[in-house]
C-alpha cells in the first residue's frame, strides 16, 4: 500500500462516485493501474521488459460500485506475492484450481446489477470478454478519463510527494554532472543516474533514463551510439526522474563537455527565456495550448520555431505522462494545482542540442516550480 493517509483514499473514492453517478455508470472495473492505485493505495508493480503472468490473471482487478466500496477479485499469487498475504479487506481470491468464471461472478454479484459498465483504459482484452461474457452490461464506456479528472488537481499530500521526487532527481543530477568528461559514454551516464537514483530511494526511474548529445553526431543512451566516448566540445542532455510514494518527478539539464559555443550560449539563452514564459503563463483559467504558445513564443520569435519539435509539457503525478498536455491541440482551461513538466529545447541537427526540464504546479501568480536545480547550462 502507498504511504499517503488513509483518509485521502476514502476522499477520493467518494469524488469518484459522484463523478460515476453524473455518468450514469452503475459499476467501474479497474485492472492493476495507477488509476487503481489513485483510489485505493494498492500499488502497481515496477514495470519488466516480460509480462508477468499468473494463472487466472484475467480476473485481477477491483469494482467500484457507484453506492459501496470497492471489490476486489485476485489470483492467489498475486496476494501472495505482491501483497504480502495482506489484500484489501474482501478480496475475493482465486487459487490456482478455482474455478475463476464463478469467482469472478461472485465478485459481479457483489458489485450489484450491472447495467452500464466503466472499465479502465488499459484493462486486459481477455478480461474484457469475461466481463461481458459474465456481467453481461448493456453497455461499456472508457472510465479512465473520469479517474484523470480527479487526478489532474494534486491535494498537498500529493504535492510534498512529487517535490521529494524532484529532489531525488536533482541530488541524483548533482551526484553526475561532474562525470561529464571526454571519453564517457551516454551508456555510462545512465548508469550512473539510476545508480544514483537507487541510492536516493527511488523504486525505479520514474521512465527510462535518457541521455543524448546532438552535434556533428548524435549520441543517444537509446542506440548503439550510446557506447560511443564523448569528445570535448560535445554538449550533453538529460532527461529523467525519480520516483516518491509512486509519485513521478521529471527532470532536464544540459551540460557542456568543455566551452561551449556562442550559437549554443545564444540558443540556451532563447530557451531559458522560452521556460520562464510558459511558467508565467500557466496560470488558472489560461488555456493549455495558450501556454505551450507563450513557451514557443520566444523561440520562434528567433527564428528557431522549427528546431522546437516539442509541446511545452505535460501533465504528472502518478504516471509520468498524464492529460491534460500544454500543447497546441489541447484546450483544457488550467486549475490550480495542477502539475506539468516545462521543458522546451532546441534541436539543431547536425549542429547542437539544448533543453531544460521542470516541474511546475499551476499557480496565481503563474507556475510554481517544485525543485531548484540551477537553469544554468553547465560546463565541465
Amino acid at each position: 500500500m502507498t504511504a499517503l493517509p488513509e483518509g485521502e483514499y476514502v476522499a477520493r473514492r467518494e469524488r469518484f462516485r459522484t463523478v460515476m453517478a453524473h455518468a450514469g455508470l452503475d459499476t467501474v472495473f479497474l485492472p492493476p493501474s495507477s488509476d487503481l492505485e489513485y483510489l485505493t493505495g494498492v500499488e502497481r508493480d515496477l514495470p519488466s521488459f516480460g509480462q508477468i503472468a499468473y494463472a487466472h490473471g484475467w480476473v485481477t482487478g477491483a469494482f467500484f460500485p457507484v453506492q459501496t466500496e470497492p471489490v476486489f477479485v485476485l489470483p492467489r499469487m498475486v496476494v501472495a506475492f505482491h501483497l504480502g498475504d495482506a489484500p484489501p479487506e474482501g478480496t475475493i481470491v482465486v487459487a490456482e484450481t478455482d474455478d475463476a468464471e464463478a469467482r469472478f461472478r461472485d465478485a459481479v454479484g457483489r458489485a450489484g446489477p450491472i447495467h452500464r459498465l466503466g472499465i479502465g483504459a488499459r484493462t486486459w482484452g481477455e478480461t474484457v470478454l469475461g466481463l461481458e461474457r459474465i456481467a453481461r452490461p448493456e453497455e461499456i464506456r472508457e472510465a479512465s478519463s473520469l479517474v484523470n479528472d480527479l487526478r489532474r488537481t494534486k491535494s498537498p499530500a500529493e504535492l510534498d510527494a512529487m517535490t521529494v521526487a524532484c529532489e531525488k532527481a536533482e541530488r541524483a543530477m548533482a551526484a553526475v554532472e561532474q562525470k561529464i568528461v571526454v571519453g564517457v559514454t551516454m551508456s555510462d551516464l545512465v548508469a550512473d543516474v539510476d545508480a544514483a537514483l537507487q541510492r536516493e530511494g527511488s523504486p525505479s526511474p520514474s521512465f527510462p533514463t535518457h541521455i543524448f548529445a546532438v552535434g556533428e553526431r548524435t549520441l543517444d543512451s537509446g542506440d548503439e551510439t550510446g557506447r560511443l566516448p564523448l569528445r570535448e566540445g560535445e554538449v550533453v542532455m538529460f532527461d529523467f526522474g525519480a520516483v516518491h510514494d509512486g509519485y513521478c518527478s521529471d527532470f532536464g539539464r544540459t551540460v557542456v563537455c568543455g566551452e561551449a559555443t556562442a550559437d549554443v550560449r545564444r540558443a540556451y539563452d532563447v530557451l531559458l527565456e522560452a521556460q520562464e514564459e510558459g511558467r508565467r503563463a500557466a496560470r488558472p483559467g489560461a488555456l493549455a495550448r495558450d501556454v505551450n504558445a507563450a513557451c514557443r513564443a520566444p523561440i520562434e520569435e528567433a527564428g528557431l520555431g522549427p528546431r522546437f519539435r516539442h509541446r511545452m509539457g505535460h501533465g504528472l503525478g502518478l504516471d509520468v505522462h498524464e492529460r491534460p498536455f500544454l500543447s497546441a491541440e489541447d484546450e483544457t482551461p488550467l486549475t490550480e494545482a495542477m502539475t506539468f513538466t516545462d521543458e522546451p529545447s532546441i534541436i539543431v541537427p547536425g549542429d547542437f542540442g539544448v533543453r531544460i526540464e521542470d516541474v511546475i504546479v499551476v499557480d496565481a501568480g503563474g507556475g510554481r516550480k517544485l525543485g531548484s536545480y540551477s537553469p544554468d547550462m553547465a560546463s565541465v
